[in-house]
């Protein structure tokens, strides 16, 4: 991707202090104004959380899966919603094309790289104002 392509720097908010006995940590992102393409697309979606999986090293246990939501009485609310089992936790994604709006969550007890995860995901869907923060988890889960 060029430099022109990439997505505007993000800061990442941290919630606790980073710790080796806690459970694991939780990358919420708000992707604002993003392209409607992606948001729209079933394919992008499975593919984005496919892709996530091997750029983090992370271990799928279940494909990804992908369901369109048409809104019910809220047409607004119609969008995207993606969900992974990995071996480490969980991913999540879900569009709101009316909106030019997604949220992703990536949740792993195995240390990963949050910049990276962010990164993508920001360009995956075309996102101006990528906001992301992590949270760690299970602050006094305490491993064999």
């Amino acid at each position: 991707m060029a430099a022109a392509d990439e997505p505007p720097a993000t800061r990442v908010d941290r919630v606790g202090a980073p710790t080796r006995r806690g459970f694991g940590m939780h990358l919420t992102l708000d992707l604002e104004q993003c392209d409607l393409e992606p948001l729209q697309d079933l394919r992008t979606t499975h593919d984005v959380m496919r892709d996530l999986v091997g750029q983090l090293r992370m271990t799928a246990l279940t494909p990804p899966f992908s369901f369109h939501y048409d809104g019910g009485e809220h047409v607004e609310d119609e969008g995207i919603t993606g969900f992974m089992v990995i071996a480490e936790s969980h991913i999540s994604i879900h569009t709101f094309p009316h909106r030019r709006f997604a949220f992703a969550d990536v949740f792993s007890c195995r240390p990963f790289d949050v910049e990276v995860a962010t990164r993508y995901l920001a360009s995956a869907y075309g996102s101006r104002r990528p906001v992301a923060k992590v949270v760690e988890r299970g602050e006094n889960f305490v491993w064999r």
